[in-house]
């Protein structure tokens, strides 16, 4: 039998027996804040991923925004859903991003290196301070860094 054009085919959630979430202000204001928090994310590293010069720079944004993006996202369904079904899945969601994302940049790092792509040439290494005073004192009064006399 062939159903009526008035009847849907998949039914909404609000007409599948009372499977709709009823959420306060406060729980709604929450989630709004993580989506906002999580698209802002995503979108600083889309531009990241645009804007930045080698595979090294562009897989650091992309890595940490899509971590922290993704993860808002995923624990502002979890305060939306609850913490049983659908709300346990979302901080099982967080818990893979977590453990994957940085693993995947490792190795993508690992494969580019492999490959010979050379890092920025402008990059240095900070100085490390030095271990006590005594040895400081002495070292800096023969280092070339001191500032030039009137000589």
């Amino acid at each position: 039998m062939i159903q009526s054009l008035s009847t849907p085919l998949i039914p909404l959630a609000a007409e599948s027996g009372g499977a709709t979430h009823a959420a306060g202000p406060l729980r709604t204001a929450l989630v709004v804040a993580l989506l906002a928090v999580g698209t802002f994310f995503l979108i600083v590293g889309t531009v990241g991923l645009l804007r930045l010069p080698n595979v090294y720079n562009r897989m650091h944004a992309t890595t940490k925004s899509t971590t922290l993006g993704a993860a808002s996202i995923a624990l502002g369904g979890f305060v939306f859903y609850g913490p049983g079904g659908d709300g346990l899945m979302a901080l099982v969601t967080v818990l893979f991003l977590f453990l994957t994302a940085p693993t995947g940049a490792h190795m993508i790092s690992r494969a580019a290196q492999r490959l010979g792509i050379v890092f920025e040439e402008e990059a240095t290494w900070p100085v490390e301070p030095p271990e006590s005073g005594a040895e400081s004192a002495s070292d800096d009064a023969g280092s070339d860094d001191a500032a030039p006399s009137d000589d």
